[in-house]
């Protein structure tokens, strides 16, 4: 894959161009000019001689310098992939680049970025020592190491693309570099890449890809410097998606262009990149099917099913296995996002009516939440303790008891740790997923980690970064080479050879604790515990209480004890259905439907039996039903049952209510055999 480019915004994903340099006369400067200034630079004659030969017979060859920098590139080289020096297509114009890199340096040639990036052994530097000319690469490189970058492949990278800066634009002080030098060469590296005589000047595609993989790297070396020195307004990041290419039906594509360009400031750069994805697998799937479809008001629902269809033979490059559901639903449902926010805005073009329901979509599964059982926890974390990074290990600490999103952990601020008055930790946890802040506390184990990473960042003196999911210039405190530091090297990464190390993979050697899994272990042992569901929903993020009874539903010991008490062997029971229990008149589809369904059968004082087959229960009066079963759980219950029955039978008995007294004293007489089959003392 060639170099990658930013979600910034439609246009720049599809068409990302070489910004233009103003208006710029070049021309030559007379031999005597030349001549003199090698002179002064102390050169000896026979070299002076040399370089006014050259440069005699590549003016004679290009008198207007105008002329050359228009000429086709592989004309203007002179030398091209393969050629040995007696085989030169145009040896004037190879030997006079001494004489080019001069005119550069002295301000009466700008050359063009093709050329720069064309030519593979670049001497400006030898050219331009003599006359006391100096790129900035070591003061650069010396501010590149105090963000923790590597100072020899810094200074090698800085002088790969300061002297071609200089020669672009002109001779300049370090201070006067900007965002512009940076996003003009990144822009021309992506373009250069896609040249079609590429070939002709680096040989195999392969090799320009990973040359052009160590160009990147040193442009954003200096992103870097230039943003902490306050000289480039765009933050350094880590590496982004790669663009994405046009679909063939060009109005339809601009349609979705225009889409996400409108989407770009309320949705994070990476979603719109993906939805962008989705939508343009949709018009590639229609390109190959139905290659007539040339607009939106064409495509039909055959066409959305066509689709589904496709996916569904789809397998994950990484994995070799089909499509998820949801990917599929995802996919269909950016779609008819995109449809409706057309619609709602007036496009024209646009089909006016779903062309899916909803129940014609791949069903998603619901899973339990993948806890981590706590043997494996105690390995895993004997070994993230060993980690010898502090950032990796503070940050699997804190997400272990934090129970915070992996995005939410990388964008902590510096300022995000202090205490509650009785001197409990407290962490404040950045806007994330629900868009919401939060405060939880914090074991001391991960505030230890914490405050050491913080100690570290405290030296630190770089810019804060923008936040991209609010805006806010904030100070991080995972930052490395003056970057927000990625998730995959604070997560990922660690995490896989902690797995390694304790044996804690699956069949295909991949570690099978994930940074998730720790939020899935703290919301499981605060319900265990008897945490409260609000607790639960405040320490989780959760917005809505049904995500946080996920973890009720699964780890409430009551429910399992109530389980247990009715169906396991020697239990102690009553009530009309407890002989069929003991007496194993149950089947196993019975069995089964009970255990899975044993929660909705609870009663105010005990379970029903009655099967999905027998149709609904008709019978108000459930304590003589035959299906009703208590356990010794409900006593207290009955205990305030009876009593509520003849408390009701007492006040009936003074109103003269004869048939209401006989009634709650049937009832009450009913309790007091329950209890005595559970070999409780009636009252």
């Amino acid at each position: 894959m060639m170099p990658r480019r930013g979600p910034v915004s439609a246009a720049a994903m599809f068409a990302p161009t070489v910004p233009a340099l103003d208006p710029f006369q070049s021309q030559h400067c007379t031999e005597e000019e030349y001549g003199a200034s090698l002179r002064t630079a102390g050169r000896k004659q026979c070299f002076v001689y040399l370089r006014l030969s050259e440069r005699r017979r590549f003016v004679k060859l290009w008198p207007d310098l105008e002329n050359w920098l228009r000429a086709p590139l592989s004309e203007r080289m002179g030398r091209l992939h393969g050629q040995r020096r007696g085989t030169l297509s145009c040896p004037a114009t190879y030997h006079a680049r001494p004489y080019l890199y001069y005119l550069a340096l002295h301000g009466s040639l700008r050359l063009d970025l093709p050329w720069l990036f064309a030519v593979g052994d670049l001497t400006a530097t030898m050219v331009a020592r003599p006359f006391g000319i100096d790129f900035g690469c070591a003061a650069l490189t010396d501010e590149a190491v105090q963000l923790g970058l590597s100072g020899a492949s810094t200074l090698t990278g800085f002088r790969w693309l300061l002297p071609r800066i200089a020669l672009h634009r002109g001779v300049r002080p370090v201070s006067e570099l900007g965002q512009d030098d940076v996003t003009r060469f990144l822009a021309g590296v992506r373009e250069f890449a896609h040249r079609p005589d590429l070939a002709s000047f680096w040989g195999p595609p392969e090799r320009f890809r990973e040359l052009s993989k160590g160009w990147i790297t040193s442009i954003g070396q200096l992103q870097a410097v230039l943003y902490h020195r306050g000289q480039a307004t765009t933050a350094p990041r880590k590496a982004r998606p790669k663009g994405v290419t046009p679909a063939p039906q060009a109005a339809m594509q601009a349609l979705v262009d225009r889409w996400m360009e409108r989407r770009v400031g309320y949705n994070r750069p990476a979603s719109v990149y993906n939805d962008g994805l989705a939508i343009r697998g949709f018009l590639n799937h229609l390109a190959k099917t139905s290659p007539r479809v040339r607009s939106f008001t064409d495509v039909r629902r055959g066409h959305v099913l066509g689709w589904l269809q496709a996916m569904a033979a789809e397998v994950t490059p990484r994995t070799g296995l089909p499509l998820a559901p949801y990917t599929r639903s995802g996919r269909v449902g950016v779609l008819g996002q995109f449809f409706r926010d057309a619609r709602d805005w007036g496009w024209p073009g646009i089909p006016l009516w779903p062309l899916v329901h909803k129940r014609e979509l791949p069903g998603t599964i619901t899973r339990v939440p993948r806890y981590i059982p706590t043997a494996e926890l105690a390995r895993i974390m004997e070994a993230v303790r060993a980690l010898p990074c502090p950032f990796q290990r503070a940050a699997i600490l804190v997400a272990r008891w934090s129970g915070a999103r992996r995005g939410e952990i990388n964008r902590l601020p510096t300022d995000c740790l202090d205490s509650y008055p009785d001197g409990t930790a407290r962490l404040r946890i950045p806007v994330g997923k629900t868009s919401q802040e939060r405060v939880v506390p914090l074991h001391d184990e991960a505030a230890e980690a914490l405050r050491a990473v913080l100690a570290i960042r405290a030296m630190g003196t770089e810019r804060a970064l923008t936040d991209e999911r609010t805006g806010d210039r904030v100070r991080f405190v995972f930052v490395r080479y003056g970057k927000l530091m990625g998730t995959r090297h604070l997560f990922e990464t660690p995490l896989q050879r902690c797995c390694q190390v304790t044996g804690l993979v699956d069949a295909d050697g991949r570690g099978t604790i994930t940074a998730h899994r720790f939020r899935h272990t703290m919301g499981t042992q605060l319900a265990e515990r008897g945490a409260r569901l609000q607790t639960i929903m405040s320490v989780l993020g959760h917005q809505s209480a049904a995500m946080a009874m996920v973890y009720a539903r699964v780890s409430d010991p009551e429910v399992l004890r109530d389980y247990r008490s009715v169906l396991e062997p020697g239990a102690v029971i009553a009530g009309a259905g407890a002989e069929a229990v003991r007496s194993g008149a149950l089947n196993g589809t019975a069995v089964h439907w009970l255990k899975t369904n044993f929660l909705k059968t609870e009663l105010e004082l005990g379970h029903c039996l009655r099967l999905p087959s027998e149709g609904p229960c008709e019978c108000d009066l459930y304590l003589n039903c035959s299906r009703f079963v208590t356990t010794p759980a409900y006593v207290p219950r009955l205990r305030e049952r009876h009593q509520l029955e003849l408390t009701l039978a007492e006040d009936a008995r003074t109103r003269s209510w004869n048939r209401e007294v006989e009634r709650h004293c049937a009832v009450a007489g009913r309790i007091e055999r329950l209890l005595a089959d559970l070999g409780e003392n009636a009252p």
